[in-house]
Order: structure tokens, then sequence, then C-alpha cells
């Protein structure tokens, strides 16, 4: 299902061709496969500048498609209290926020994953919107993902992000009205983001039914890829969540993990996790691979 815009060829929308917009190109990879993409949430500085450049490496070469990198920020109104720890813990440490362009170069360099900044917008306001997406498109970024901007708020992101070859993710949530998921789904590029629930990031036992609703809503106004975030923990929540979404968003779980358990155990779970990502077909061919090498 392509909108006009993809149609016509006009940058900027979700549906932009995957040649030109990295996390459409990942997502689509995925999707070629049989399976959903699995977006692994990592913040930047946690537990040093480092590690946090060898956990996002570990995740990608264990399952994950994309990376969203978190930039640690005083004021996390979306996160939970794991990620609120972590990034609290980082800027203690004297993370910066130019440090970010070192962990996303860091990963691109050693991995095909589209490596993403998630921010709130007032850090990127700070240093320049131009400034801050031409070092992010310099460090081999794909985009944002700015929870707290919406597409109205948006004019310099948009021309920035067009200048440099950005991809522009934003939110959908359960309380979206159908006019702002349609400027919501025309604006973003790369895919767009459904908040499964409302209220703050953290693991949960399950996933909440609106999620469900919210890609559908999100499809329905013409996205081609929409994924989710916000409460998924397991393999079985991402199972779920595959069968309708093109991509499943970990955050909570890993950052967690990495803390508890340091970068082979980030590795550990992005494989446990990408196990669920197998679409009905997909994992039936997987299953069939699987026999057919063992016999």
């Amino acid at each position: 299902m392509a909108n006009k815009a993809e149609t016509s060829g006009t940058a900027g929308t979700a549906n932009q061709p995957a040649g030109t917009s990295k996390a459409a190109a990942a997502i689509d990879r995925a999707r070629s496969q049989g399976r959903a993409a699995l977006i692994a949430y990592l913040p930047a500085g946690y537990p040093s500048v480092e590690e946090s450049i060898a956990a996002g490496i570990a995740a990608a070469r264990n399952g994950a498609d994309l990376i969203e990198i978190g930039i640690p920020y005083s004021d996390p109104v979306m996160d939970g209290q794991v990620i609120q720890a972590a990034t609290t813990e980082a800027l203690a440490k004297g993370f910066h926020v130019s440090q970010v362009f070192d962990v996303v170069a860091g990963i691109t360099s050693q991995t095909e994953a589209a490596v993403l900044v998630m921010t709130y917008w007032n850090p990127v306001v700070r240093m320049g919107v131009d400034q801050f997406s031409r070092r992010l498109a310099e460090a081999g970024g794909a985009g944002l993902i700015t929870p707290d901007l919406i597409p109205d708020e948006a004019a310099e992101w948009m021309e920035a992000s067009d200048k440099y070859g950005l991809d522009r993710v934003f939110l959908v949530a359960p309380s979206s009205t159908p006019e702002r998921m349609q400027r919501t789904v025309d604006a973003s590029r790369g895919f767009v983001y459904a908040v499964s629930i409302m209220g703050v990031t953290g693991a949960r036992s399950s996933v909440s039914s609106a999620a469900k609703d919210v890609v559908s809503a999100a499809h329905a106004a013409g996205a081609e890829r929409v994924c989710v975030g916000l409460g998924v923990s397991n393999a079985d929540q991402v199972r779920e969540i595959a069968a309708y979404a093109e991509g499943v968003i970990v955050g909570t779980a890993l950052v967690k993990t990495l803390g508890d358990g340091g970068v082979d155990a980030v590795a550990a779970l992005a494989k446990d996790l990408s196990t669920g990502l197998g679409k009905e077909n997909g994992a039936a061919q997987d299953k069939e691979t699987t026999q057919e090498a063992g016999a």
C-alpha cells in the first residue's frame, strides 16, 4: 500500500523508498526474510561510552536490525525507572551530547545496522538543528526519533533532515486523533513509532492490546512501516507484535541486562528476542530449513 507521496517519488513520508532511507531499508530487508525487524534501544554513555558502543555492536551482531541510541537527558518525561537510572549515571560520569556521534560512528563502522538517535528536542536545539543533523549524518546515523516533537513544530528539523538525508521518526499513541495520525504518518520517514501504552517506558508482563489498534490506524493512514515500542521485554511479546507490525522495539529489558550482566548478556538477550521475529510463514520456512539442515 503506497500513498500518493511515495508513488509520485516525493521525499518526506514514512513510505519513502528504502533506497533513500537507512531505517526503511533495514526494515525491508527483514520483511524480505519473512520477519519483523528488531530495534534495540541503548543509552549513549552507559555504563561508559565504550561499553555503549560495544553493546550496540553486540545487539546488531545477534539479531538487531536497527539500533536506537538514546541521549541521556536531565528531565526524561517518557523514561521509566531503569532507563532514568542508566541515563542519570551516564550524566553523572560526564556524558556530553556531542559524544553521541562517537557512539553512532562506533556502531555504524562495525555493523550493517541502521543506527538512529532517540532524543528529546532540547539538546538538538541547543547544539543547533543543522549542526546536529550534519554531525549525525557524518557519523553514519540513519536519523532521529523525537518523542517530544510533533510535526507541526518541526519545520527546522524537516528542512535539515531533507538536507542531510536523515530519517525522521515521530510517535503515535492510542490517544492520537485521526487527524494527528495522518499528519504524523505523512511527516515521518523511515518508520512510524507506535507507542503501545500510555505512560512511561518499562518492561511489562503483557503488551497493551491498544498496540494493534494503533498500528492498524497508522497503516490505514498510509504508513508502510510501523514499529511498536514501550513495554516489550521477551521473545513471546516480540512474537505477538511481529504478527501485525513491521518492527519491534525493545529498550528497558536490554538496558537492565546491560547493567546487570554487561555486553555479553546484551548479546544473549538480543539473540533470544530475535527468535520471536518470524511472521507465520517466515517461521514455517525457518523450521523447514532447520529440518533440511539436520536431515
